[in-house]
């Protein structure tokens, strides 16, 4: 036991040495906004200065709050989509029998190894014939087809026993209703990791929206900070940029925080049903 004290020390130290080399940079982040443009220079590791003309300059100069609720209803909805969607796909793959399932899960494993600059042009054209260009739809439907989710979702109902699936329909239970009343419950914590990866996927994603979204109305958030941030209109101020930064990165933060344990837990286990 005394000889394992020395390993768990070097252990906790490497860990906390880990953690801080992550958060630093986000901290310096926050504290950079919040230090007048003159001293970001001079930070160091405590502020010189606290101000928030930062934040006032930044939501002058751009509709951060428009761009705000425009990637929050993209991104809730993108990822209620992927939940619904991926979950039926998911138990079909994993609970019915029918002629090409497993080369039709290979299939979909396939598609994770495809770039996404691959079908780019292919899913702009279509876009476009569908008159989607500068509209939701053409930012939310893309992003409903989610290879991860539905590979998520099979893992965790082959673990469930096909008599609680039975039972639900000796009691007259449909398909979707054994899907969403009786399954769901049970794997809650999937449900959450599926919508935090996929919430910070639709969230974070800036290449899609610059192709099909030019009015500034319809623009999301990291849309919007990015052509901020590199189009000149934030006038070379490293510490506007960096408040829209930290604006950007704060909701994914509070659902994380939020939704840890559920995460960690399901990524623990999903691994573990073959």
């Amino acid at each position: 036991m005394s000889s394992m004290r020395p390993l768990k020390i070097i252990l906790y130290i490497l860990l906390i040495g880990a953690a801080i080399s992550f958060l630093y940079p986000f901290y310096w982040m926050i504290i950079a906004s919040l230090t007048p443009e003159s001293l970001v220079g001079d930070l160091n590791i405590l502020p010189l200065k606290i101000t928030f003309d930062n934040y006032l300059l930044m939501f002058g100069k751009i509709p951060i709050l428009r761009s705000l609720l425009n990637s929050t209803i993209v991104a809730a909805s993108s990822t209620f989509g992927v939940i619904v969607f991926g979950s039926m796909i998911g138990y079909a793959l994993a609970k019915t029998n029918f002629k090409g399932k497993n080369l039709l899960f290979l299939i979909i494993v396939f598609t994770m190894t495809l770039p996404f600059q691959i079908t780019l042009i292919p899913n702009y054209i279509i876009m476009v014939k569908f008159r989607w260009v500068d509209t939701f739809a053409a930012l939310i439907i893309p992003a409903l087809n989610s290879a991860f989710a539905i590979i998520m979702f099979r893992q965790v109902f082959k673990g469930i026993p096909d008599e609680l699936i039975d039972a639900a329909r000796v009691d007259g239970c449909g398909e979707l209703r054994i899907i969403f009343q009786v399954l769901w419950p049970n794997i809650i914590p999937t449900i959450i990791t599926v919508a935090i990866i996929t919430f910070m996927n639709s969230w974070n994603d800036v290449l899609w929206p610059l192709i099909v979204i030019r009015d500034e109305k319809l623009m999301t958030m990291p849309q919007l900070v990015t052509l901020f941030a590199v189009g000149g209109r934030a006038d070379a101020q490293l510490g506007v940029k960096l408040a829209s930064a930290v604006l950007l990165a704060l909701p994914i933060i509070i659902a994380y925080s939020i939704f840890q344990k559920h995460f960690i837990r399901s990524m623990a286990s999903s691994g573990s049903k073959g």
